[in-house]
């Protein structure tokens, strides 16, 4: 990280925030960390119930408890320090800080694009080729799988940082922006940004594109197998078992092609804050929402749990 500090000349960036409003600070204060605090309990809850419980050893809550890990992640990349500044006003952020951060937000979006894919193939293992899915989809597939998803997501955020980094930021240091989002990054730089737009275009491409069409593909294949079910009875448990999937499929790709795929002369510097806020801090709280709220596998061994450590306190403090 040396070689690059030598080769800026800017060894901090000031993040304008989210608002300039006095007013508005505090409160927002209190939101940002009640929904912090909403997503730790409810994705490490989540990891926690299906570590313990062995009904839900399966691949779908394997992969479940690596979604709930990557949300925590990304949303602890970003909103720690948002809360810090609205609560301190310090949107000062050190040069390696900000390289830090954005490493691992990439890394972990990333990996949830992947991870979703994985998903999806799970899902059209146990709906397309139930009669193959515990040879499919075996533990060493699906340790493989996870891995790779990883190994993506943190080797992209790589390139993407050494690239980034190496180039001088010597105009500016203010980015207009709540934390270190690349492309206001971009236009600070003093160097010829001509070679990383064309990176990012491709790494973005493929690395969102690439699993979009994926789950597209996967989930045109199990309504087609849906819709040959004949028992109206038999078509409802095996669409809802992907409803949740779907669901969380359709909040993150709806705002990731809301942000970066619509015309730039409607793109506002609000907005994008707005939709930022969206994709780094409410979706990584839904998710655990949207998979138990209607999950009865989840309900149960929730159930389990809290009879059991009832019981515990109770032999503890009769």
């Amino acid at each position: 990280m040396t070689s690059m500090e030598n080769r800026s000349q800017v060894n901090e960036f000031i993040l304008t925030g989210l608002t300039d409003v006095p007013e508005l600070q505090f409160p927002l204060f209190i939101i940002f960390t009640l929904i912090y605090l909403i997503t730790l309990i409810g994705n490490l809850g989540i990891i926690d119930l299906i570590s313990s419980e062995s009904c839900l050893h399966t691949p779908m809550y394997f992969f479940l408890s690596n979604l709930s890990l990557v949300d925590f992640g990304y949303s602890s990349a970003v909103t720690p320090k948002v809360i810090d500044e609205l609560l301190t006003g310090n949107k000062f952020v050190s040069y390696n800080g900000c390289a830090t951060q954005f490493f691992f937000f990439g890394a972990f979006a990333v990996t949830e694009n992947f991870l979703l894919a994985s998903m999806a193939y799970d899902r059209h293992a146990a709906i397309c080729k139930p009669l193959y899915y515990t040879t499919t989809m075996t533990s060493t597939v699906c340790v493989h799988l996870n891995s790779s998803v990883y190994i993506c997501g943190f080797l992209a955020s790589s390139i993407v940082i050494g690239s980034m980094f190496s180039l001088s930021f010597c105009r500016s240091n203010i980015i207009h922006h709540f934390f270190c989002d690349i492309a206001r990054l971009l236009v600070l730089s003093c160097s010829d940004t001509h070679i990383i737009e064309l990176l990012l275009f491709i790494l973005g491409s493929l690395n969102t594109l690439f699993p979009f069409l994926f789950i597209f593909t996967s989930y045109l294949l199990i309504f087609i197998t849906i819709l040959k079910i004949r028992s109206a009875e038999g078509r409802q448990k095996a669409f809802s078992t992907c409803t949740s999937h779907l669901t969380a499929v359709s909040i993150f790709y709806g705002t990731i092609f809301f942000m970066y795929f619509q015309p730039s002369s409607n793109h506002s510097m609000d907005t994008d804050k707005i939709v930022s806020v969206f994709y780094s801090m409410i979706i990584p709280m839904l998710n655990p929402l949207v998979y138990s709220l209607r999950n009865k596998d989840v309900h149960n061994a929730f159930r389990k749990v809290v009879r059991g450590r009832r019981l515990q306190l109770d032999l503890f403090f009769p």
